[in-house]
């Protein structure tokens, strides 16, 4: 069995920040993980960031997509890459997967919020059942 493993990282600025796009087709499967540089990161620590970091980037998106074949050509692939270059630097698959990440996260947020309130309720009603136990103790 073969997994092919195809990334890409894209760092742009966004009117505010510099951002990566990193996006991985991995086995038939796409994945985009967003990360914030802040200002202009050199070459050195966009290199020392694929190193030590790209292993633990959390790759969202679990949509089947057909992993393109690179053409035999050099040409071709030459004409290949720079229109990926002229292309924007968010593609819909990736807009698509990073919204389903903030959702995800979003949905998780909200339950561990409603899990932490639930648990405050609790832990206040049992200090209210404890004071009321100790009134009526008879002491």
């Amino acid at each position: 069995m073969q997994i092919s493993v195809s990334s890409t990282l894209t760092v742009y600025h966004d009117g505010q920040f510099w951002v990566g796009l990193a996006e991985r087709v991995e086995g038939g499967r796409y994945g985009a993980a967003r990360i914030v540089f802040g200002a202009e990161p050199s070459n050195e620590e966009i290199l020392r960031f694929v190193a030590s970091k790209w292993a633990k980037l959390s790759f969202f998106g679990h949509n089947s997509t057909e992993a393109s074949k690179p053409a035999k050509n050099p040409k071709r692939r030459a004409r290949e890459a720079s229109k990926a270059l002229k292309q924007p630097a968010m593609g819909t698959k990736a807009q698509q997967a990073l919204a389903s990440q903030r959702e995800t996260m979003k949905r998780e947020s909200v339950r561990a919020r409603s899990q932490r309130r639930a648990d405050k309720a609790d832990a206040r009603f049992e200090q209210r059942k404890l004071k009321r136990k100790r009134k009526h103790r008879g002491h």
